[in-house]
């Protein structure tokens, strides 16, 4: 199932641009500001086919980096958590497209709690899977320190697993706050993870260099 995933979800959005192509209007808002006011717009043919088309490449993207990594090995060591990466990020691309055709039919959806909702999701699994990162130069937190120590790498994506999982969690609280509170939190928490994950790096990187 792992392995048709991205094919299933690719499929489903293609056949929903397809199936709703002809009730779209002219012009379909696809960008929004923070407050979830459309404030971008664009043809209906390219609203439609834009969603699949990232999805497909990113989906080649994501598979073609193993190939040219000069740590390659390690990915099948990963394989799992790797390959859910790639389909919670698919999932979440989906959701956006659909919930973008959605709202040019006229489905009142709010994009200011949906995307929120979504990235702290993401975090989530991001957290849940990094503990699985195995050394390479694509997937993880990429630091001098991390690519230059296997053991430091291992304590950091400890650690930032935490970090992130956290971070998701506070991204949801804060899709039934005030927008505004809500976004601050969203804000706050990715710069903390992101940080702290850095910062821990250094911090275990002297740690295991001192012994």
């Amino acid at each position: 199932m792992r392995k048709w995933y991205p094919v299933v979800v690719i499929a489903v959005a293609a056949l929903a641009s397809i199936a709703l192509y002809p009730r779209l209007p002219e012009r379909v808002a696809v960008h929004w500001d923070m407050h979830g006011v459309a404030n971008g717009d664009a043809p209906r043919l390219g609203a439609a086919v834009f969603g699949p088309l990232v999805m497909l490449g990113l989906w080649a993207l994501m598979r073609g980096l193993p190939a040219v990594d000069p740590r390659r090995e390690n990915y099948a060591k990963m394989e799992n958590a790797y390959s859910l990466m790639v389909n919670a990020t698919l999932t979440l691309l989906l959701v956006i497209h659909l919930a973008v055709l959605a709202a040019a039919l006229g489905v009142g959806i709010s994009m200011a709690r949906l995307v929120p909702a979504l990235i702290g999701a993401l975090f989530i699994v991001i957290g849940y899977a990094m503990p699985q990162a195995r050394p390479n130069w694509f997937f993880g937190i990429r630091t001098p320190w991390t690519l230059s120590n296997d053991r430091v790498w291992q304590r950091t994506h400890r650690v930032g697993g935490h970090l992130f999982v956290a971070c998701g969690l506070v991204s949801l609280l804060g899709v039934v706050l005030p927008h505004a509170i809500g976004v601050a939190l969203l804000v706050i928490a990715a710069l903390v993870a992101s940080f702290g994950s850095i910062a821990f790096s250094y911090i275990a990187w002297k740690q295991e260099t001192s012994e």
